[in-house]
């Protein structure tokens, strides 16, 4: 099945007369999904102009490695972190000996130089070009690096010859590229989510709460969705819209949560405990705004429950996925909150000034997570948040594999380059 929804696909351009392919390719990229932005080379621009190319993907298209305004925030850095795939199609001969070499004398160079995500390449050339034992050592070199070769097709050419070298069908490419994605891995499951923070009421006007954004939450969900869970989001206040499939459950405060959780938890196989759940609250909420009269005010506060240590105490069997952020020694945290909630999975990261200089801060759509489990740990890279949300959620599926089939203690981990 042809599955690429919410996919970052960029989509790199390069000097050939199936240029003109590109724009029908990028209307099929859309029509399964995906989001697609573009990165043509001066020789591309030859063929179309990138004007065709910006109407298509409704994004500006990216032209210039020397653009000072894109370089003033690192523009090819960029781009590579938003990714999910490169895809360059058409690829010239010119464009394959460069990606072999290393060169990053042009943008879409650069970027495929700084990016850790999959590479996919769509020849087309001349069939002499194409068979050129040149052209062949580069295309040997690249696969061998990891990058995956989508055609060329055989048929009748622009210049009039007639053999191997045709740009593959627009069709075919998307077939190949949802090949790069861990699809299913959930299926028939049901994941529990909770998201965004919870507000404690001090008075109808005034409440405690955190400044989580629910964006990592909700970025789970849809990455869930992906790998074919049936998605289950009690949401804290955010404003944030609901992932297309998802199931959402609106709440204000931590007992609003708990109640929630409860009543969802049944039916439940992994739960996911993302939401910025308060530690306390007030004793007694006032019925009437408390007046300024004092200049100290004391509140009493009481703890919350912990509703994700409940869950795992109440509901053994269900696979639990923690959250932690941390503004210090993130590790020992972690795997404290790993051991006393008894749960299988912690995904942490660090916020406050420290992760300010190195990842993403409270309302940011970047983080970097440390994931921790018993007899093992992965770090996932600064990325988006939703990169970082389909690769916790093909860790999490790997895990929980190894869970049901009573093999937990494996810590083995297949790669996530691909997710």
């Amino acid at each position: 099945m042809q599955y690429l929804t919410n996919k970052r696909v960029l989509l790199g351009v390069t000097g050939s007369i199936a240029a003109y392919k590109a724009a029908e390719l990028i209307r099929r990229l859309r029509d399964v999904g995906a989001e697609v932005r573009v990165v043509v080379t001066d020789g591309a621009k030859a063929f179309v102009t990138p004007l065709t190319f910006q109407a298509l993907s409704g994004s500006p298209v990216h032209e210039n490695l020397l653009d000072k305004e894109a370089e003033a925030a690192m523009g090819h850095i960029e781009l590579a972190r938003w990714a999910d795939v490169i895809l360059i199609a058409p690829a010239s001969a010119n464009s394959l000996a460069g990606l072999a070499q290393g060169r990053a004398d042009e943008l879409l160079n650069a970027v495929c130089l700084a990016s850790d995500v999959p590479l996919a390449i769509a020849p087309a050339m001349n069939k002499h070009m194409w068979a050129d034992p040149a052209t062949q050592e580069n295309v040997r070199l690249l696969a061998q690096r990891g990058a995956l070769f989508i055609g060329p097709d055989s048929g009748e050419q622009a210049c009039g010859d007639v053999g191997e070298g045709r740009m593959a069908d627009s069709d075919d490419i998307i077939s190949r590229l949802t090949e790069l994605f861990t699809v299913g891995s959930l299926s028939g499951l049901t994941v529990l989510i909770t998201a965004g923070p919870t507000r404690e009421a001090l008075d109808p006007v005034r409440y405690l709460s955190n400044h989580s954004s629910g964006k990592m939450g909700y970025a789970l969900a849809e990455a869930a969705v992906e790998a074919g869970a049936n998605v289950i989001l009690i949401s804290g206040p955010v404003s944030l819209e609901t992932p297309d499939r998802v199931t959402r459950i609106n709440v204000e405060s931590a007992a609003d949560m708990e109640v929630a959780v409860k009543e969802q938890i049944t039916a439940t196989d992994i739960f996911v405990a993302t939401a910025a759940v308060a530690d306390y609250r007030p004793v007694t909420a006032q019925q009437d705004k408390i007046k300024k009269k004092e200049d100290r005010l004391t509140l009493e506060l009481e703890k919350n429950t912990d509703i994700l240590a409940m869950v795992k105490a109440d509901y053994a069997k269900i696979f639990c996925v923690g959250f932690a952020a941390e503004t210090q020694d993130l590790e020992s945290y972690a795997r404290a909150k790993l051991k006393q909630k008894n749960i299988e999975m912690i995904a942490a990261n660090l916020v406050g000034s420290v992760a300010a200089k190195t990842a993403g801060t409270f309302n940011s759509d970047t983080n970097e997570l440390n994931v921790y489990w018993q007899g093992g740990d992965l770090k996932l890279e600064l990325g988006s948040k939703t990169k970082l949300a389909r690769q916790l959620i093909a860790l999490i599926a790997q895990r929980y594999s190894l869970y049901e089939a009573n093999d937990y203690n494996n810590s083995n981990v297949i790669s996530l380059k691909n997710n």
